[in-house]
């Protein structure tokens, strides 16, 4: 504990009071991989530590949701009910990452050379 009574890690402010008393977003859209991006030129005034925080952290390019959460010391859930926020009031963008493409089957690619061997004879 530290001299104020707080142990160490602990948040001042409850997470309830960051998201207005609200448990869920208003999207079901994000997911711990969905990257965050911040609209250039929205203004910051008028909005709360937390969201001015989050947008900080996005200006330079972008970041998964994940990762905002674990910059801000945020539980997910309530990372996601800021980023909502935001994304209804238009300064953040979101895009879903590339998945990775994995190497096509081996069946198909010998078919597809069969099909290409016939097509010639």
């Amino acid at each position: 504990m530290t001299p104020s009574g707080r142990r160490p890690g602990e948040r001042l402010v409850r997470s309830y009071v960051v998201t207005d008393g609200r448990s869920h977003p208003s999207r079901n859209t994000l997911d711990l991989v969905t990257l965050l991006i911040a609209a250039l030129g929205r203004p910051l005034a008028g909005l709360g530590p937390e969201k001015r925080r989050l947008m900080e952290l996005c200006r330079p390019g972008a970041l998964s949701l994940a990762e905002v959460a674990g910059h801000l010391e945020l539980p997910v859930s309530v990372t996601k009910v800021l980023v909502a926020d935001l994304m209804d009031s238009g300064h953040l963008v979101t895009r879903t990452p590339i998945p990775s493409a994995g190497p096509p089957s081996g069946t198909r690619v010998l078919q597809e050379v069969l099909d290409g061997l016939r097509s010639r004879l």
